[in-house]
């Protein structure tokens, strides 16, 4: 399977760098301690770290043309300045995605790096970087309170590159025994972006009838069906934003959507 995006690599690198710097202004004045509660286990500086040391793994990867996975132990800098004072944390993020993106752009979409998809090429980290960037702002955001808005296009392709990422047969390898119960006999979820506009075509049917995952885009009668604004239907899908949530709607089997929310919570 293929690994398609709807940007171009230019848009991509261009949305890196400033997904990293609203994630950035996220932190500006805030308490660095307080616990991030979609990732309960983190403060707002470990998650500043986890952000920063992706962009360098992944850029050290593009500009190593490397045909193995980098131990993260190998990486420049990747764990970060010492300490958590705040402005050392925050020229660090921001050093770090200039790097990853002028590492991106260099390569262009289609060199040949390693990734753990079967997308080999430089272009598919700068999808999921960008899109791993846009989740953990929604996580800095839940935590300190702010507004999570994300440009119509990118919030379709992230939703979409979620759906594929799941769809991948290593990953309902890795949750078969979860999935015993998911997939079977008339099994569909479809989600309903409620303020895009026709062309975007942000409506989704997830296909569980089968051994996996497939999905397409389209408007169809599902067994459960969500409903909202794109960016919250994103965050629902995420679990940075519960399904009941006066912010969503949900029609039909709850069950069987809050069963796929348990399965696809790999992140």
């Amino acid at each position: 399977m293929t690994l398609h995006g709807s940007l171009s690599h230019d848009r991509y690198c261009a949305e890196l760098l400033s997904e990293t710097a609203k994630f950035r202004a996220l932190l500006h004045d805030t308490d660095l301690s307080a616990t991030v509660p979609t990732c309960p286990d983190w403060t707002l500086a470990d998650l500043a770290r986890h952000v920063g040391g992706a962009h360098r793994w992944a850029g050290t990867i593009v500009a190593t043309r490397a045909a193995k996975n980098v131990d993260e132990a190998d990486v420049p800098e990747g764990d970060g300045p010492e300490g958590n004072e705040a402005k050392a944390l925050d020229a660090w993020l921001a050093a770090g995605a200039e790097l990853l993106v002028s590492a991106l752009r260099e390569a262009g979409p289609d060199t040949e790096v390693w990734s753990w998809s079967p997308v080999q090429k430089a272009g598919f980290w700068a999808r999921r970087m960008t899109h791993e960037t846009v989740i953990h702002r929604a996580d800095a955001a839940r935590t300190t309170g702010a507004a999570f808005d994300v440009p119509p296009e990118v919030a379709a392709d992230c939703l979409e590159e979620w759906l594929q990422l799941c769809a991948l047969p290593l990953v309902t390898a890795h949750h078969a025994e979860r999935g015993a119960q998911l997939f079977g006999p008339g099994r569909t979820l479809h989600l309903h972006a409620t303020d895009t506009p026709p062309e975007l075509n942000a409506e989704w049917l997830l296909d569980l009838t089968g051994e996996r995952l497939t999905h397409r885009r389209t408007h169809e009668k599902a067994a459960v069906a969500l409903r909202g604004p794109l960016t919250d239907l994103l965050a629902v899908i995420y679990r940075r934003l519960p399904a009941d949530s006066d912010r969503v709607e949900v029609l039909g089997d709850r069950a069987l959507l809050d069963q796929w929310l348990r399965w696809a919570s790999f992140q």
